[in-house]
């Protein structure tokens, strides 16, 4: 979506065969999304204890109580690839022929993302019809002992409304955090279950050991319904399986994909940790077609590794290609000798998928050469501008003569202990020979306090902006490169009027042996307070220095990703 363009449109809508809906714009949507919004400190266990019986209220007012149960869904809990297996499962299920909703979470870009239907995000014109349906229902219904629902739990009942709306044939759920206190487990009968990797996320919230971790990820297990799960620590698998017996749950553990049974063909979603994804959505899609009574007729004749092959889900493994063409070269020489600056997105925030993440990247940048325009993939080509290519996986090419560098571009919200992450992310990127020469840390651009859309104004005011959190990151981050603490007066040195509130563009090319600092850089890392600035600023480095190609691994934070992303689209 165009930044210019905002959505200003007013009709009606009949919804049940009589209401008139007025649709108001889609940014006037979002605020009243906003105001959903709780005032929490990140992190802090939400204020609702009855959530649960709350969710059960909303939805009888809204009539979808009984419909729920009439979705056939696939629930997913996890840590990591929550999303992905969902994304899978929409892959194999759509080419059996069905009709299918997905709820993943979070978006990066726009709200809609969140809800897809037929492997689409749900259009403009009906998520406001579906909207303020339930905003005005829930609206009226508001008494003392019960307020309009908080931003999740109204999400979560936009999803089922939509999808029993639309009369999806399948329902795939992404749980949005833990599992057993989750406002998506308000699901009576789910059709199967899954609980992907494990590892140590959310631990203020959900314990700060494996086994209360897994404890709530296994609170979606259902009375006798079957559930997946993939090879977990001993830890977590113990708990999994004493949950399973409790409840006679029939469990089965997927075990992952390999280079063989693939036969050559990739996933359509970058890196070894997706073969775990995939394989265990194909136990839960082929649960799904036996319980339902589509097997035999269904999953026998279906093309199960092209309909992987076509799936994408943003800022996972994701790469955006720019490329800036010399003057001064010819039409056909433009590639050779113009400037390059590849994006590689990936919204990992935990120790587990930070080292997922640091091997796709190592992959990816050892393997992943540029030829010609004519050689890419696009990914939408509406989205995509002249010079902005979107690809979702690594190709073996030919080498250029081109410097090569890589950038750390990172943050991560201040509940993640960036004293893991990071070294986990350097080293595993070293022990495959991929260093980078430099950081920079930047503030995200969204706000938890607003929901914004893909057409929602970007403010460059930096004004009261606070950056010591990114200070903080910058100094950990030279420890890790110098192996020892550092004096660091660049905190109280910087200053956001400053002229040299961007370092020069000779920062991310000379050698750093060089030393010296100023302001908000050092020799290896800079603390940038904008992020429309930094990426203005990489493109501006690029085009001056066509000889290099700069690599910028954007992670930490899928917040992060969804900013640059939506920088990238304008």
């Amino acid at each position: 979506m165009s930044s210019e363009v905002h959505f200003e449109r007013e009709s009606n809508v009949v919804t049940n065969g009589q209401l008139n809906i007025p649709l108001s714009s889609y940014e006037t949507a979002m605020e009243k999304i906003s105001s959903l919004i709780t005032r929490q400190r990140r992190g802090e266990k939400p204020p609702i204890a009855n959530k649960l019986e709350m969710m059960s209220l909303y939805l009888k007012i809204l009539g979808l109580e009984e419909n729920i149960n009439r979705l056939n869904i696939i629930h997913v809990a996890g840590t990591k690839g929550k999303g992905s297996t969902c994304i899978f499962c929409e892959a194999i299920l759509m080419e059996c022929g069905f009709r299918t909703g997905v709820f993943t979470s979070p978006h990066l870009i726009d709200v809609r993302e969140r809800f897809r239907i037929d492997g689409i995000d749900i259009s403009e014109d009906k998520f406001l019809q579906y909207f303020w349906d339930c905003w005005n229902r829930l609206e009226e219904n508001t008494t003392e002992q019960l307020s309009m629902p908080p931003l999740f739990l109204f999400l979560t009942i936009l999803a089922f409304k939509i999808f029993v709306s639309e009369q999806v044939d399948a329902a795939i759920i992404e749980v949005g955090l833990g599992g057993k206190e989750d406002s998506t487990n308000v699901i009576k009968e789910p059709t199967v279950c899954g609980i992907t990797s494990l590892g140590m996320d959310h631990t203020e919230i959900l314990g700060d050991t494996l086994g209360q971790i897994a404890s709530h990820k296994a609170g979606i297990f259902k009375p006798k319904v079957p559930a997946f799960t993939v090879p977990q620590p001993p830890e977590a698998m113990d708990v999994i399986l004493e949950r399973a017996k409790e409840l006679m749950v029939p469990l089965e553990v997927t075990e992952p994909f390999d280079c063989k049974q693939m036969k050559g063909l990739k996933l359509g979603l970058s890196g070894d940790h997706q073969f775990y994804n995939a394989a265990l959505a194909v136990s839960l899609s082929r649960c799904w077609l036996q319980r339902t009574g589509n097997w035999e007729k269904k999953y026998q004749n279906m093309n199960l590794l092209e309909a992987f092959q076509l799936q994408h889900f943003s800022g996972r493994a994701q790469i955006v290609y720019e490329s800036y063409p010399n003057s001064e070269c010819s039409e056909i020489m433009s590639k050779n000798c113009g400037g390059e600056l590849i994006f590689y997105l990936d919204g990992a925030h935990s120790p587990e998928s930070m080292e997922a993440c640091a091997k796709w990247f190592s992959n990816a940048v050892r393997r992943y050469e540029v030829p010609s325009h004519s050689s890419f993939e696009v990914e939408n080509a509406e989205e995509s501008s002249e010079n902005v290519h979107i690809l979702h996986e690594s190709k073996t090419l030919g080498q250029f003569e081109k410097s090569f560098r890589q950038i750390l571009l990172f943050n991560c919200l201040d509940v993640r202990n960036p004293q893991i992450l990071l070294p986990r992310l350097v080293n595993t990127c070293a022990s495959s020979g991929i260093h980078f020469s430099r950081a920079l840390f930047v503030p995200n651009m969204s706000k938890y306090s607003k929901v914004t859309s893909g057409a929602s104004v970007i403010s460059s005011d930096l004004h009261g902006i606070d950056l010591s959190w990114q200070f903080n990151l910058q100094r950990i981050w030279e420890k890790i490169m110098l192996g020892k603490e550092t004096a660091m007066s660049v905190e109280k040195d910087f200053r956001i009027n400053s002229e040299e509130i961007l370092p020069p563009h000779e920062f991310l090319y000379d050698d750093a042996s060089s030393g010296g600092h100023s302001y908000n850089y050092l020799a290896r890392s800079a603390v940038i307070p904008s992020l429309p600035l930094t990426i203005k600023w990489l493109r501006d480095c690029v085009k001056e220095h066509p000889s290099t190609r700069l690599r910028v691994l954007v992670t930490g934070s899928l917040h992060l990703v969804g900013d640059v992303l939506k920088l990238l689209k304008r």
